[in-house]
């Protein structure tokens, strides 16, 4: 290796290693604003939240990869032109094309890694992270109990308080209702209690002062009056148990079948039998139809050379049938119809059903290849792009780098939108941003080999009096 490839390598890898952390901090950040109202209030330990973070922060690598490699060969190269070093190597017989290469190399190596991380890694991190957010989402919110709120989270109970002290603990002018199975309600008033939680943190325990408890004894299932108990106490000792707030876990390997926590062998198995099940219940149900509905197989065409012309030249089909028998007819008709509608909703839903499936299988397969050449077109976007605008810092690359980084994404989104919905093929869908982004690219590199001044802002002030002068000389001057 050469001293000019180890120059432009060590000048690469600094600013790509900053701006991919830089990068894949932002995607957790906003993959937290997305679920801070899941995640706020569960009651939730600082290792399961690490763990998700880790487990997100690794299904984010794939889309942190090519903004890290295109910022990074902006910044890279637009150094190299602000400080005239390029300019240097060029004038010493070194094409841009020779320039880039090594770090070209290093671009299909991240690529090839990517490829790696996305096939083995992903999936373990995509079944962990969404069987961790599922059971979040799903749990319950932790125990807090409002001042002047109805709280019915305890199961069978409701629970009300008119104040809280700033302790927390001291509460007053309580009501509890138990809506326990056992016949009627039993309600509890006190002008006094403390809220104390057990160490394990298994129950809550309210003690209560200065009360009543009123219970109703009787068979409501009869229309006789009950007993009405009333029982007054000085102190009353009520638990709680909080079983149902504590965070559970279920089993990952309800998720396991799911697309994303495939590799590509494992893609592949399941789109061949996915394509399999889909030929079967094809042949299926055209069998079905053929035995159930034989005119199915005649055509129009053939059926008319063969059929004999109705006589009288009737105007309508109905004309034909007599008119003693025409009602018997047409209701036939109807309920054979409607049976046909009904007996085929079942089936297209299923075969609906199994394609949509297919193709996510097969959109999912795509993904892991697209995304990691994406890490070789932004690169080729990139390393031209800085050499002609010849910025370095963080300031007009990260600028171009957004812009560039949104073209990407919104055609990354609709392509796989597309071949999500069947309106594109699967490849041509996950594709697309690629395929849109490869001849900016061309064109890029075509402008940077020949010193282009793209984006010199005195080029276009000059392009612009030249067109001044030009319409000043041949504009309209009136005659005397």
């Amino acid at each position: 290796m050469k001293k000019l490839d180890k120059l432009i390598i060590k000048t690469f890898l600094g600013p790509f290693v900053a701006t991919f952390f830089v990068t894949l901090f932002v995607l957790v950040m906003q993959f937290l604003w997305k679920y801070i109202d899941d995640l706020v209030g569960k009651g939730l330990d600082t290792p399961v939240i690490i763990e998700l973070i880790t487990y997100t922060s690794a299904n984010l690598v794939s889309l942190a990869l090519p903004l890290a490699v295109l910022l990074s060969s902006i910044m890279t190269f637009g150094n190299l032109g602000e400080s005239f070093e390029l300019v240097a190597i060029k004038s010493s017989g070194i094409s841009l094309l020779r320039f880039m290469r090594p770090v070209l190399y290093c671009c299909v190596t991240i690529a090839v890694l990517a490829f790696l991380f996305n096939n083995y890694v992903m999936p373990v991190a995509n079944l962990r992270a969404k069987s961790l957010l599922y059971d979040i989402t799903n749990s319950k919110p932790a125990f807090n109990i409002k001042a002047g709120v109805f709280y019915t989270d305890i199961p069978d109970y409701t629970i009300k308080v008119a104040s809280k002290e700033k302790d927390n603990k001291t509460i007053h002018q309580v009501m509890i209702i138990d809506h326990g199975p056992g016949g009627g309600d039993k309600l509890i008033l006190a002008k006094k209690g403390e809220m104390v939680l057990s160490n394990d943190k298994r129950f809550l325990y309210f003690i209560l002062e200065d009360g009543w408890r009123y219970e109703e004894r009787g068979n409501r299932n009869f229309n006789e009056p009950g007993d009405l108990i009333r029982l007054g106490f000085n102190q009353y000792k009520k638990a709680f148990d909080l079983s149902s707030f504590a965070f559970s876990r279920l089993d990952m390997g309800l998720f396991a079948s799911n697309q994303q926590m495939l590799n590509v062998r494992q893609l592949d198995k399941a789109i061949d039998s996915l394509r399999d099940q889909e030929k079967l219940f094809t042949r299926t149900v055209n069998v079905y139809i053929t035995s159930r509905y034989p005119f199915g197989q005649w055509k129009d065409t053939g059926w008319l050379a063969t059929a004999p012309p109705p006589p009288g030249n009737p105007a309508h089909f109905r004309d034909i049938i007599p008119e003693d028998a025409r009602r018997y007819v047409m209701e036939r008709t109807e309920q054979s119809i409607r049976d046909g509608q009904s007996n085929l909703e079942g089936p297209s839903k299923e075969f609906e059903d199994k394609h949509n499936t297919l193709i996510l299988h097969k959109v999912e397969w795509q993904r892991k290849f697209t995304l990691a050449a994406s890490c070789i077109v932004m690169f080729l976007i990139g390393a031209p792009l800085g050499s002609i605008i010849r910025k370095g810092g963080l300031g007009t690359p990260l600028i171009f780098a957004v812009a560039f980084f949104v073209i990407f994404n919104i055609f990354f989104m609709t392509g796989e939108k597309m071949a999500r919905k069947d309106v594109m093929a699967t490849w041509s869908g996950m594709w697309l941003s690629n395929i849109v982004l490869m001849p900016i690219a061309i064109f890029l590199i075509v402008k940077a080999m020949n010193d282009s001044n793209l984006f010199n802002k005195e080029f276009y002030v000059r392009i612009f009096n030249s067109i001044k002068k030009f319409f000043k000389r041949y504009s309209f001057k009136p005659t005397t």
